[in-house]
């Protein structure tokens, strides 16, 4: 395709990108107040277990509608990441061979349910992060956090876990480009294993070890699941160079 095409090409995937964020978006804006209260609830268990001032401040003017903004924006980007994905997808997908297209499809595939896992599991810890985190307010004192810090920390939280569950992906990807193989993957187990639970260890909100290996047995899972499929994929490319010599 000449340049000007490629141009073309990509402001329509770009714009197609776009127009589903916003519809996501649009979703996320109706779906605030519910979804606010559940971020909120957390805060409120809080307070009342502590019989202490803890809550959101809303510092600024524009505050509110700037934290509205904001959620819904954050919601249509996980809602409609298959969409985006796609199109990302679907601007590459000329240059491939088929062979490469058939594993761009199964990345895309698994990489989704992966980092929606990974959110979900993120989210399910949110009450506990936020529990164990109040708990050093001193007796009597107050601690009103301010709206936009709380959104930053819950994002943040979110996209950590999202993307942690997304090496699976990063090392057969690897794999299949033939820049690691799996023996590789497999001398490295013990490095991996230590920061999984490192990783755990930092960003689980509570101090019990059964907190902690349910965060970071999964992550550990998954990276043998995909040690296992690089075993498959190396024998497979072994027996081809065989059968060619």
């Amino acid at each position: 395709m000449p340049l000007r095409e490629h141009l073309l090409e990509i402001r329509k995937r770009v714009f197609l990108a776009a127009i589903g964020v916003l519809l996501g978006a649009i979703l996320g804006w109706i779906l605030y107040d519910p979804l606010f209260r559940v971020l909120v609830d957390p805060l409120q268990d809080v307070a009342e277990h502590r019989d202490a001032l803890i809550g959101l401040n809303f510092d600024g003017v524009a505050t509110a509608i700037d934290m509205r903004v904001k959620v819904s924006l954050f919601l249509g980007v996980l809602v409609s990441s298959p969409w985006w994905l796609y199109q990302l997808f679907a601007f590459i997908n000329p240059g491939l061979t088929g062979k490469e297209r058939r594993y761009a499809y199964g990345f895309l595939a698994a990489a989704v349910p992966l980092f929606l896992a990974g959110a979900g599991l993120a989210w399910y810890l949110l009450p506990r992060a936020v529990a164990l985190l109040n708990e050093f307010v001193p007796e009597g004192g107050s601690n009103l956090i301010g709206a936009q810090v709380y959104l930053s920390f819950v994002m943040r939280l979110i996209l950590a876990f999202g993307l942690a569950f997304l090496v699976p992906v990063v090392m057969v990807a690897l794999n299949f480009m033939g820049t690691v193989r799996a023996a590789q993957w497999l001398a490295g187990w013990r490095w991996a294993v230590l920061v999984s639970f490192l990783f755990a260890a930092m960003m689980t909100p509570t101090p019990d070890l059964l907190t902690m290996f349910s965060v970071a047995l999964p992550i550990c899972g998954l990276y043998f699941v995909a040690y296992g499929v690089c075993v498959l994929h190396d024998r497979r490319v072994d027996r081809k160079r065989v059968a060619v010599t």
